[in-house]
């Protein structure tokens, strides 16, 4: 039987580019004038290009184990034959070596004999078959019912006729248009007798059917495994990236008009890490716009009256009449001093609403109560006493709060009759730093000390007793903020008021090492 030839494989190669296709292609970049637009790239969200990677990640470890598992699996069956091979070799020697035929017992005097006898007794597997052959020809073939017929693959001949003709025994894998065989060549040589030679083949492709058959089940199995981890990942990813497009949206929706969108945050993992950072951000970002605001407003607000005022006086003004001038100058030089004084007040306001106002620093409070009191008792003439002092070591700025410690004191003089008591101290309670001043001044009626602590705010009495901003205050509760702390207020409308400046301690804070050299309270 002639082998079959093998089909020559069409010739093919990239489609050829017409002249036509290139000027369509050149007119889709181009615009209807000429000019060159830029094609939009599609969106790919986060979700999908995780889904992406997951997908790729899943399909390379399916593939990867897939090919291993063929390797090992042909490297199996090939070891297996192989074995089964060199055990027919070695059945068929001793055969030879006993020169009897095992079901007779007739002398087995020649190779022919040998070979001749050990094809009829051997038992073939369905991948399996064998050949006998004298002199390098086809003697001997096996059954018909066998369904191996190597005998009509003329290139397996072909390739083994050199073998056939040799004197070693070899075991081999030879490959023709019809299949891959591995084949088994033993000579049995005796003098002065014909070579005799036993070629037993393996069918490749009939032995590793099985493990074909598993590699299909494995392919369909790693689709459907590709097809849950797709729909599995996309139901994680989305509870995943969920935040991430939450914190997207709420970027988006901050603008000028809306100040207060913030990002939900769920658990405790890195998102929701970013969502806390996200939304810390934002709040800075909406104090910062409010305080521009406020300070627009406050200056639109508090700088109009000043200025109608000096204006209406300077065009009233007679210019021949001296004292007319000169006490238009001093209404004006006073209106000014007013002016820069609140300009003063409100840039101080403003910036004690910015982050990085304060620099803490490890603190002796009972040194920064001595230096309050010493400061504090050229800013009136009254009975300053010192009610107690703090021996710890506190981080805080010393500076911005000596500054918010005297601007109470300024209110307790300003608001109460020279010579009157006027208290400072300083001591920890429940994990507190307190500061405080105390007068006998006018005091605050109940109802007005949510007013007293509002940006301009001031209680009706205070108005009447003394001038002022109103913004003293709030610059105190802008410092105490920065600190983590706040102000309370005790007072009694006609009897004196006391204030307290309340910073909560952290574990940075530590006891004063030398409290003996400290002079008690």
């Amino acid at each position: 039987m002639s082998p079959m030839n093998p089909m020559s494989p069409m010739r093919t190669g990239p489609p050829r580019r017409t002249r036509r296709g290139r000027d369509t292609a050149r007119h889709a970049a181009l615009g209807h004038n000429g000019t060159v637009r830029r094609l939009a790239s599609p969106k790919v969200t986060i979700q999908t290009r995780v889904m992406l990677a997951i997908l790729l990640v899943s399909c390379v470890a399916l593939a990867n184990s897939g090919a291993l598992i063929w390797i090992l699996g042909t490297q199996g069956v090939e070891r297996g034959i192989d074995e089964q091979l060199r055990a027919e070799r070695a059945q068929l020697r001793v055969l030879a070596d006993d020169g009897l035929n095992p079901a007779t017992g007739e002398p087995l005097t020649t190779p022919a004999m040998v070979v001749e006898t050990y094809l009829r007794r051997t038992v073939l597997q369905p991948s399996e078959s064998a050949l006998g052959f004298l002199d390098g020809k086809a003697t001997w073939t096996v059954p018909s019912q066998v369904r191996l017929r190597p005998e009509k693959d003329a290139e397996l001949l072909a390739q083994i006729a050199p073998l056939v003709s040799g004197t070693e025994s070899v075991i081999e894998t030879v490959r023709t248009s019809q299949g891959t065989y591995r084949v088994l060549v033993v000579p049995v040589l005796e003098e002065g007798q014909p070579v005799a030679t036993l070629v037993h083949v393996v069918d490749m492709d009939a032995a590793t059917a099985s493990l074909r058959r598993t590699m299909l089940l494995y392919t369909a199995a790693a689709l459907i495994s590709v097809a849950l981890v797709a729909g599995l990942a996309w139901f994680a990813v989305d509870r995943l990236v969920r935040p991430i497009e939450e914190l997207r949206r709420a970027a988006e929706s901050i603008d000028e008009r809306d100040l207060t969108s913030r990002v939900p945050v769920r658990g405790r993992d890195d998102l929701s890490a970013l969502a806390e950072t996200v939304n810390r951000m934002l709040d800075r970002v909406q104090r910062a716009i409010e305080g521009q605001r406020e300070l627009l407003d406050d200056v639109g607000h508090e700088l109009r009256t000043p200025i109608t005022v000096i204006r209406g006086h300077l065009e009233l003004i007679d210019p021949t009449d001296v004292a007319d001038v000169r006490q238009t100058q001093e209404l004006t030089l006073d209106e000014l001093d007013r002016m820069g004084v609140l300009v003063n007040d409100l840039l101080l306001l403003a910036k004690s609403a910015q982050a990085g106002f304060v620099d803490p620093a490890p603190t002796d409070v009972a040194a920064l109560t001595d230096q309050v009191l010493d400061k504090a008792q050229a800013l009136g003439d009254r009975r300053w006493s010192l009610d107690a002092r703090a021996e710890v070591v506190v981080l805080l700025d010393a500076a911005r709060m000596t500054q918010a410690w005297l601007q109470l004191a300024a209110n307790a003089v300003k608001y109460s009759e020279p010579d009157s008591p006027v208290s400072l101290g300083s001591q920890v309670e429940d994990g507190n730093l307190l500061l405080w001043v105390a007068d006998r001044g006018i005091g605050i009626a109940p109802e007005e000390l949510d007013t007293v602590r509002q940006r301009f705010g001031r209680s009706r009495t205070a108005s009447q007793y003394a001038p002022g901003s109103g913004l003293g205050l709030s610059i105190v509760q802008n410092i105490l903020s920065a600190h983590g702390g706040d102000l309370d207020i005790d007072s009694v409308l006609g009897e004196g008021s006391c204030f307290t400046l309340r910073i909560p301690l952290g574990l940075e804070d530590v006891p004063d090492p030398h409290p003996e050299e400290q002079t008690p309270p």
